[in-house]
């Protein structure tokens, strides 16, 4: 079996010192037992070390359990047998936070019933823990037990609006916004009982509006920002800053500017997220200048220009073919006090159109101190797969895996898709062999099956 954390995890959990990492690599036998669920009790060690300092107790702490543990999001196994080393083998004992992060894990591959064992073993639930189920049943479209789960969050006396609202919020993340509309505002009696003390106001009605347009409904969109008013519901900022964000993504943005000059007239003072919003509409129906020119206005109306305003900025600049300019928008943000983001690079990385520069780019957001998302390689290795370019996808993979990132589906099936693509049908079917021994799910390839290998 491989060491729990591989001697490149390092880098990201760097307070663990090697003395520790050397503890967890030969504390996990080459066959362990079935993953269990100890006491949540400090153990006794029975081979003490006596050579670890109290400093490396100390670094056994939250933050790094929560890193390492994001580090094996893609690996439920193994995410769940280094939540129990810590646990057995130094006596750290789980707060709700990392409790939290483990269920959310499980609730990813689909261990209900492990993540509900956690619960019932967890000292203290709170709000996120439920938040974390609504969204891991609402995810895998089970509706039905999302709802039961916020009826079961009772028993810990955490059967409240707060509960209901996070339940309505996932199940309009996951387009299962028809749903969260009969819940909110139909007509079955039994659960009406359940939510009377409950308002139903501009906040329910914004978190509906919001998943018709996740769904991308554009007329039920129109629709129910008319039945607002109908309703003789209050529109507020963040109605407006949804509708907007609606109107652009629907191909009409000039209807988005015409939003923001009534918003103006009636008074309602724009933060930065709705200005945003009216900026990338503005940039798409009248131009990159003019939004440059809004953003100018924002500035001298008080309202601080966050990195989302900088990135719409950059976007509207790549997507116009002026790289350079998004160039020295990049130099001019860290200038300003707000550095670049994941988003920031992620404008560029889809621009470039050389090897080389999405290399040294990489580099450079990396050096900068902006650490790579599983998103940002997934981004890079398709592209340089649809290019048919094989080394870079592997420069790529390398950094991947010496940040500590364990790939998920995304990634390889990017990797295993620019290897099919170049013939290199033994090495794509040895990837995803090891993808389906992660309990990860592979695309389905007739070469892989049917093809012949590359030895011939």
């Amino acid at each position: 079996m491989k060491p729990l954390i591989p001697s490149h995890l390092s880098s990201l959990v760097s307070k663990i010192r090697p003395s520790f990492l050397l503890q967890f690599h030969t504390s996990i036998p080459k066959n362990p037992t079935p993953i269990s669920f100890p006491d949540h009790q400090t153990p006794t060690r029975s081979t003490p070390d006596k050579n670890l300092s109290i400093r490396e107790e100390h670094i056994v702490n939250r933050t790094t359990i929560l890193e390492t543990l994001t580090c094996y999001s893609n690996d439920w196994k193994r995410a769940m047998e280094f939540f129990n080393w810590v646990e057995s083998e130094y006596g750290f004992k789980h707060t709700t936070e990392t409790y939290n992060h483990m269920i959310d894990i499980l609730g990813k591959f689909f261990e209900y019933d492990l993540a509900w064992q956690l619960i019932d073993k967890m000292p203290e639930r709170d709000h996120t823990t439920f938040r974390v189920m609504f969204k891991r049943y609402v995810s895998a479209h089970l509706v039905q037990e999302a709802i039961s789960t916020y009826d079961k969050s009772g028993e810990f006396n955490l059967k409240d609006e707060t509960s209901f609202l996070n339940l309505i919020d996932a199940l309009c993340e996951y387009k299962h916004v028809i749903e969260a509309e009969e819940l909110c505002l139909g007509k079955d009696k039994k659960f009406k009982e359940k939510i009377a003390s409950f308002e139903m106001g501009t906040k329910v009605y914004n978190m509906i509006l919001r998943g018709w347009y996740k769904m991308g409904w554009w007329s039920k969109c129109r629709e129910f920002w008319e039945q607002m008013d109908e309703d003789g519901i209050s529109k507020n900022l963040f109605s407006y800053s949804i509708y907007m964000d609606i109107q652009c993504k629907s191909g009409k943005p000039w209807k988005a500017v015409k939003l923001y000059k009534e918003m103006k007239k009636k008074g309602i003072k724009l933060d930065v997220v709705a200005y945003n919003t009216v900026i990338r509409a503005i940039g798409v129906s009248e131009g990159v200048d003019v939004a440059v020119h809004l953003g100018r206005e924002m500035l001298e109306l008080g309202c601080e220009p966050n990195v989302v305003t900088y990135n719409t900025i950059v976007k509207l600049l790549c997507e116009n073919g002026r790289v350079k300019e998004a160039y020295k928008v990049l130099d001019k943000m860290s200038k300003r006090g707000c550095a670049p983001n994941v988003i920031t690079y992620h404008c560029i990385f889809r621009c470039l159109e050389k090897p080389n520069e999405i290399l040294a780019m990489l580099d450079r957001m990396i050096e900068s101190g902006v650490c790579p998302t599983m998103d940002t390689y997934v981004l890079l290795i398709r592209k340089f797969g649809r290019w048919g370019f094989l080394r870079p996808v592997f420069i790529v993979w390398e950094k991947m895996e010496n940040h500590g990132l364990s790939p998920n589906e995304f990634a390889y099936n990017a990797l295993i898709d620019a290897l099919v693509e170049k013939g290199m049908i033994d090495m794509a079917r040895k990837y995803d062999e090891e993808m389906l021994a992660k309990g990860l799910s592979a695309k389905l390839r007739p070469e892989l099956l049917n093809g012949e290998s590359e030895d011939g």
